[in-house]
């Protein structure tokens, strides 16, 4: 179907985008039709050959890198010759010296620059996701801990339709713990309290044998509500993260506890990206106007989402602050909602929703900026009754930039955008997604390209790793994924955003951040594991659920991460020759190992490719092979194509196995979809978009620019909407 365009300022645009941009978007921005589109148009002539530029440089190393392992193939691998060519041809740049620059990013908001938590990722396509994303700002401990295998379901306290007193006890108890740790009484435990008051502006807690006992941090009392002498609730504060204690002894919880406590409310997911890149599936001109308004919508307050729930309409919209009285009187107000960044898309993609002066698809990453950036104009001005910044700022998460020179451009075009917008120098700021292994190595380099700007570094394992396989494809066959986790590269990969992001002064202003705990459904496994991220020094760390959020907040109390930043200071930096040593396998695997490793590849890809392809939707629960859900975005798919691609070209798996393998994961993903409403199955035909697509992604996945999966599901989802057109 050809698509009609309008022209505007010498560029085509497409005539929903237009309308959305004109009518919705640009009179909350105060900017004038013409105007805007003159400006993109000039923007998209100075900024879109660089874009080309730098793409064409990319190929350019990783050709001399292909060829260089070429050379030295069956050689011993040399570290100190490898490093001194990676020098040699401009992949490696000189670090900045110690001294040469800091940090300075001005008029950022605390939840992103000093207090330590959690942070959501959501898919901007779907406004009941991002809206129970932003709102998950507060949640319920006592809930988060009652309904996931946190506590365990035995000796009578299993979990059931009917509330379970038994389980309840064991929540209570669990909490009282958590309160003693983080929030402890002068003398006691919470464990014995009877009851909670305010007197003279403290705390007063009495406990079971009549004693009247305060906090051991008097300013751990932040609030209360209700009258003094029985608040309705309490509020408390430790390492910048308020919890909120609700008393209710007419509560079925409550009745059950001695002080009447029938809940623990906490400050969760303090931040949040909203995503338009790796978690959703938008590929033409009408999925962009999808996340573009949702955005605006979420920017002015008036994103709502309908939903039938037990046989009732619910609206759901974005929750109002949150109101307390001070200890010593007045008003306290908190933000009731998590602050908000963007994802806008990377360099690398381009969109026919606006076509250039010789007709071609101009930088996705230029319209995102223009268009995300305009949204946020009237939260920027303050004009808003629900804000978002307090400070002024709008945040954009920036991914997939290869090196100093495409952060630098994405400096120049947030420039840009700010002098079309009409916003002060540096309102944009920038989180620089440190997954791509150029950014890795040059990390210091990178940020020196935006100190005005820079709000938020974070590793991503799964990306990173598709990096370093696709980087180094012809060096030999990689070491199977899970031996990933323990390989030197990661460790290094790991310690090194730390080292540099406080040797370049992010602590106090920008988020230090680590990735994704991928098992919404295990959250025993989430409090056991996910505090060796604050303990590592990240003031943030991916969460896939607000459950997750409430349970991995719990963290952030025990930990001080602050403290940790500044004991780290002084530790000799991760080496970069670990950083730069390639993940080959080190030693022959069993057939047996062959074959679960590529099973596990396959079922992976086949069922997060079904879903985004055939469906349109860009992040979700997985299952995988033992049907235990992964949550997975197209970082899962990278690692997994490339990992195959890799096994393939050095002879480790073969075409035919590959193939033979990919149909009988088609019948096990079949399985685990067959009761999704309106799925298509993969087999008997495996003629599907779906399925092509996923051939594409391994047969081709050697010769994908950086080994990148966006081309090819685009193509494949756009051919599955015109057959259902």
């Amino acid at each position: 179907m050809t698509q009609t365009y309008e022209s505007v300022a010498g560029l085509s645009v497409h005539p929903a985008l237009r309308a959305f941009v004109e009518q919705e978007v640009l009179p909350g921005a105060r900017l004038e039709p013409a105007a805007f589109w003159s400006g993109l148009a000039e923007i998209i002539r100075d900024l879109a050959p660089r874009h080309h530029e730098l793409l064409a440089i990319r190929d350019e190393l990783q050709g001399k890198i292909d060829a260089w392992h070429l050379e030295h193939k069956g050689k011993p691998h040399d570290g100190t010759a490898y490093e001194q060519f990676l020098r040699d041809i401009g992949y490696l740049v000189p670090a900045p010296a110690a001294d040469a620059y800091q940090v300075a990013t001005k008029n950022v908001d605390a939840e992103i620059g000093t207090i330590a938590g959690p942070q959501l990722v959501v898919p901007l396509s779907n406004a009941r996701y991002a809206l129970n994303a932003a709102n998950a700002r507060w949640g319920s401990l006592y809930d988060a801990l009652y309904g996931t295998d946190a506590i365990p379901a035995t000796g009578g306290a299993e979990k059931s339709k009917a509330f379970n007193p038994a389980r309840a006890r064991l929540v209570i108890a669990r909490v009282r713990e958590f309160l003693d740790q983080v929030v402890p009484l002068a003398a006691g435990r919470h464990a014995d309290a009877v009851g909670y008051i305010v007197e003279h502006g403290k705390l007063q807690v009495t406990l079971a044998d009549g004693k009247k006992i305060g906090l051991r941090s008097p300013s751990q009392f932040a609030g209360f509500t209700g009258p003094r002498h029985e608040p309705r609730s309490v509020l408390l504060v430790n390492n910048g993260l308020h919890m909120e204690l609700v008393l209710d002894r007419e509560h079925q919880v409550g009745a059950l506890d001695a002080a009447g406590i029938s809940d623990v409310v906490i400050e969760a997911a303090i931040s949040i990206i909203m995503d338009l890149e790796d978690a959703v599936s938008s590929v033409d001109a009408e999925d962009k106007i999808v996340v573009y308004r949702n955005w605006q919508r979420l920017m002015d307050g008036s994103l709502s989402s309908e939903f039938v729930r037990d046989g009732k309409t619910v609206t759901r919209k974005l929750v109002e602050d949150r109101v307390f009285t001070a200890p010593g009187g007045g008003t306290l107000v908190l933000h009731g909602r998590s602050t908000m960044l963007v994802r806008n898309v990377g360099h690398h993609m381009f969109t026919d929703a606006v076509l250039d002066a010789a007709g071609k698809p101009v930088p996705e990453a230029i319209l995102d900026a223009a268009i995300t950036v305009a949204s946020a104009a009237q939260d920027i001005r303050g004009e808003n009754a629900i804000r978002n910044s307090r400070t002024g700022s709008v945040y954009v998460v920036k991914p997939k930039m290869h090196g100093p020179d495409e952060v630098g451009l994405s400096d120049l075009l947030f420039k840009r955008i700010e002098e079309l917008v009409g916003l002060p120098k540096y309102t944009m700021k920038i989180g620089v997604m440190d997954e791509e292994r150029r950014t890795s190595v040059n990390l210091a380099a990178c940020m020196s390209k935006v100190r005005d700007r820079t709000v938020f570094i974070n590793t991503g394992f799964l990306d990173r790793t598709g990096d370093e396989i696709h980087t180094s494809m012809e060096a030999g066959p990689m070491m199977r994924k899970a031996e990933m986790a323990s390989a030197t590269w990661l460790k290094a990969y790991e310690a090194n955003s730390v080292d540099v992001g406080i040797a370049r002064n992010l602590p106090g202003r920008a988020q230090i951040g680590k990735g994704m705990w991928a098992a919404p459904d295990q959250m025993a496994g989430l409090l056991d594991k996910k505090i060796a991220h604050p303990l590592a020094g990240a003031s943030t760390a991916w969460v896939p659920t607000p459950t997750a959020a409430v349970l991995h907040a719990m963290h952030y109390h025990l930990v001080d991460v602050a403290a940790v930043q500044d004991e780290l200071r002084g530790r000799e930096h991760a080496s970069l020759t670990d950083l730069l040593t390639i993940p080959l396998a080190t030693r022959s695997y069993s057939a047996d190992e062959i074959k679960a490793e590529l099973e596990n590849n396959l079922q992976g890809l086949l069922g997060y490719v079904v879903r985004w392809v055939g469906q349109g939707v860009g992040v979700s629960t997985v299952p995988d092979l033992d049907d235990v859900r992964l949550m997975e975005d197209r970082a899962t798919l990278r690692i997994s194509s490339q990992h195959v691609a890799n096994w393939l070209r050095h002879g480790v798996v073969g075409e035919t196995e590959v193939r033979e393998t990919m149909r009988r994961m088609a019948a096990v993903v079949d399985r685990q979809n067959a009761e999704t409403e309106g799925y298509k199955p993969l087999a008997p035909g495996f003629d599907s978009p779906a399925f092509k697509a996923a051939e594409d992604l391994v047969f081709n996945g050697r010769t994908q620019s950086s080994g990148y999966t966006e081309h090819v599901l685009h193509i494949r989802r756009r051919e599955t909407k015109a057959l259902s057109a």
